[in-house]
């Protein structure tokens, strides 16, 4: 009986020392969240093919359906000149709107909601990983198309 007794202690003895040190220490700082993953330039251009049937990018790009896409990155709404934008978009320009990293996403995410009138027949995109590869990969064109 004794030696079921030690035994039993012992178990409980060095399994609570092992709970214990798996434990956080009550000061300790919590962990850093993780950091974003990185764009992938290579599905970015992968995910351009769903809006190359009516806008393009790059060297001598004009405008089809939509405007070319070359300097989107951080350049005023309506910023093409000679494209017959819809008032929406024309309202954000004058309000002084940039297409930053953050606009791009949520038109990406779903044009309508942003600009409610606007012409892009496009529901969006769903996944938060493309639009950001896809941003990505517009953010490489400077305005005359030239990759940066």
């Amino acid at each position: 009986m004794r030696l079921i007794l030690a035994s039993v202690a012992i178990i409980a003895i060095t399994t609570g020392s092992a709970l214990a040190q798996d434990q956080p220490k009550p000061d300790a700082a919590p962990a850093a969240a993780a950091a974003p993953a990185a764009v992938d330039l290579a599905k970015g251009e992968n995910a351009f093919k769903k809006c190359m049937a009516c806008h393009a990018v790059g060297p001598g790009a004009k405008a089809k359906v939509g405007p070319p896409l070359n300097g989107i990155v951080g350049a005023k709404w309506a910023h093409f000149e000679g494209y017959a934008y819809s008032q929406d978009i024309k309202d954000g320009a004058a309000a002084g709107k940039v297409w930053d990293d953050a606009s791009l996403n949520a038109y990406l995410t779903n044009p309508k909601a942003l600009a409610p009138k606007g012409k892009m027949a496009f529901a969006g995109i769903k996944s938060e990983a493309e639009r950001a590869d896809l941003i990505g990969y517009l953010a490489q064109f400077d305005l005359e198309g030239n990759k940066k």
